[in-house]
């Protein structure tokens, strides 16, 4: 794992390289040691970047600097390029004339809000689907929770975010209402033309998710309707929290650190 030089700033850490350092320590408890002692440089270089942008170390908008997260990474510009070029397809980063790599924008107000939508809808499709929920469905519903996991243990987030749109629509299409459950799909459709599927989802909250999931799923197999609604609803809005919590630290961090040596 990279263990940068956390360098001095007024007498305290860089609270950019300190955010780096943190991140890196957290994704030993989310991610296989396994994999990572057999992954193969351009493997490497694709994890690190990607979890970076992820928990919005790298900013929306930011320069990614080649030479620099080569030397960073211990490595030549061979698996940098070819690590940032998985991630221009996955729509995490786009080449901008005359600059290079920039991490792909949010347009964070769209997101939030139809976030927002879309935990009141299926909140109270959830409700409606539970009472005649199949029992087939239950069991599908831990299938899939459990391919989540195997996606996180990966870092497959794209994988992970298509997962986790095939789970609640497993559930909202029992809902039994034609024109609720269109606009669900309005809704996560607009979501995934903000940003690319599960591209906005973070490490550590979709652990988070996985948990909550099962919460769902044994409130449904048991008919639990009591709080149904709310927990549901709940589970969507605890991404909305998370999204916007991360983006006010990035603004405090900018406010303190003006110049962090990243562009």
């Amino acid at each position: 794992m990279i263990r940068p030089v956390l360098p001095q700033c007024n007498g305290a850490i860089n609270p950019w390289w300190l955010q780096i350092y943190f991140i890196d320590f957290i994704y030993e408890i989310i991610y296989d040691w396994h994999t990572m002692e057999n992954e193969n440089k351009t493997q490497k270089a694709y994890r690190i970047i990607k979890l970076r942008i992820i928990e919005r170390v790298y900013a929306p908008g930011q320069r990614l600097i080649i030479d620099r997260l080569a030397r960073e990474l211990k490595t030549s510009s061979i698996p940098i390029r070819e690590a940032i070029r998985q991630l221009e397809a996955e729509r995490l980063v786009f080449y901008e004339k005359n600059v290079g790599p920039v991490v792909s924008s949010v347009n964070e107000s769209d997101y939030t809000d139809t976030l927002r939508v879309l935990a009141v809808l299926e909140g109270y499709a959830t409700f409606l689907s539970a009472e005649n929920f199949p029992a087939g469905k239950i069991t599908h519903l831990k299938q899939l929770n459990k391919q989540m996991e195997e996606a996180l243990q990966s870092l497959d987030i794209q994988a992970f975010g298509e997962l986790n749109l095939l789970f609640h629509r497993t559930i909202i299409e029992s809902c039994g209402n034609g024109f609720l459950i269109e606009e669900i799909n309005d809704a996560s459709t607009r979501l995934d033309s903000i940003r690319g599927v599960g591209s906005t989802l973070y490490s550590i909250r979709v652990k988070e998710s996985i948990h909550e999931h099962e919460h769902i799923i044994y409130a449904l197999e048991n008919r639990l309707l009591t709080g149904l609604e709310e927990l549901a609803r709940t589970h969507k809005l605890r991404t909305v929290e998370d999204f916007e919590k991360r983006r006010m630290q990035q603004l405090d961090t900018k406010r303190l650190e003006p110049n962090n040596g990243m562009v």
